[in-house]
């Protein structure tokens, strides 16, 4: 019995040796390197790094900011496609995109070069949003009771997709919304 268990037991005798020259080396190598790593993470990189999105998040109901995103759709819609609206705010203002059950609402249309502050918000479950845009990358998640703002300024005309990357229900992979940038 003792031997079929033997893989458990503690080895018998001194089975390591002290590190040797080399191992050391590579060992403070390595640990120099870390601790100078989170030094320029920590410290450097946000003084030089423009890629940091400047994002919050803050309480809301979910009625109340569906009221907004209704009003914002009313005061800007320029047109519809596929039964959901196109907006188009004007440059330098405020966007509001709603999360619902397979769907992002509204469709938005941007200008190049403009800035915009996006708040987005989840009507009913937890939502992924995923964005790759020329010079940006987002990738957020969306609840519901909570509004996430982020600031965007699209530097390249086309169609960009947003996608829900956390799985909603059946017809998740129909959840795909859109951003238009024009000139």
């Amino acid at each position: 019995m003792a031997g079929r268990f033997s893989a458990f037991a503690k080895p018998q005798g001194v089975w390591w040796t002290a590190l040797g020259r080399d191992e050391r080396l590579w060992i403070g190598i390595a640990s120099i390197w870390g601790v100078a790593m989170f030094f320029m993470i920590a410290l450097v990189w946000p003084m030089i790094g423009n890629e940091q999105n400047n994002i919050r998040s803050y309480r809301i109901e979910p009625a109340v900011f569906h009221e907004r995103m209704e009003a914002f759709t009313a005061a800007h819609t320029i047109g519809e496609v596929d039964e959901i609206p196109i907006v188009a705010p004007e440059p330098g203002g405020d966007v509001y995109l709603e999360a619902q059950t397979f769907a992002w609402r509204p469709v938005i249309q941007l200008k190049e070069g403009e800035h915009y502050r996006f708040f987005i918000s989840s009507r009913d479950l937890q939502h992924g949003f995923s964005l790759i845009m020329a010079g940006h990358s987002l990738n957020l998640q969306i609840l519901p009771g909570y509004v996430t703002e982020v600031e965007l300024t699209p530097e390249e005309t086309g169609e960009y997709s947003v996608v829900c990357n956390e799985f909603c229900g059946l017809g998740h992979h129909l959840m795909v919304g859109r951003i238009i940038v024009t000139d």
